[in-house]
């Protein structure tokens, strides 16, 4: 059964400990066949270590949950608050919607969405992330809800996010759903 053991300098607050070491757990297991009760991990502290000629003594900022920033930023999406949503981006953000259809910014966006649907929202089931590299990706589906042009109204229409988190900021997002299918019906 794999023991793994983590050496960090002091100052990292107990929420980002139990975050590495759930994560480390869940890396050694997507890796090795072993049971959950057979993974054990574990954190040691040192007061300073020493590094290409330098000596470090105190602990590094902590990223900030992927998900929750993909969280708050939809939020902000779903309350139309462009700016608020602006923050949550990075300069070069990119994102790809149903159809292919790329842009690089949110008025782009909502003029986009403007010829589609005259009002969305969206109903999570779940999101998960995945590290690659120094990218988080959060993925996030569920359903969509919300008033065609015409004003009728739509449920239960599938979605899936893929956004990629890098340094606390999305750099890009991607977008899948069922909304031409129903729309043509």
């Amino acid at each position: 059964m794999p023991v793994v053991s983590i050496t960090l300098l002091p100052g990292y607050d107990p929420d980002t400990q139990h975050r590495m070491v759930n994560r480390v757990a869940n890396a050694v297991r997507s890796v090795i066949i072993t049971p959950e009760a057979g993974t054990t991990v574990f954190i040691n502290e040192v007061s300073t270590y020493r590094r290409d000629g330098r000596v470090f003594s105190g602990a590094r900022a902590p990223q900030p949950v992927a998900s929750e920033v993909v969280k708050s930023f939809l939020q902000a999406m779903q309350e139309r608050d462009l700016q608020r949503a602006q923050s949550f981006l990075h300069p070069d953000f990119a994102m790809c919607f149903p159809g292919g259809v790329q842009m690089r910014a949110l008025p782009e966006l909502s003029a986009w969405a403007q010829q589609r649907y005259s009002a969305i929202r969206k109903n999570y089931e779940q999101f998960e992330e995945s590290w690659q590299g120094d990218a988080t990706v959060v993925f996030c589906h569920g359903t969509l809800q919300g008033t065609w042009l015409n004003g009728d109204s739509f449920e239960n229409i599938r979605f899936i996010d893929r956004m990629q988190v890098c340094d606390g900021v999305i750099t890009r997002q991607d977008v899948w759903n069922d909304l031409a299918e129903h729309r043509k019906a």
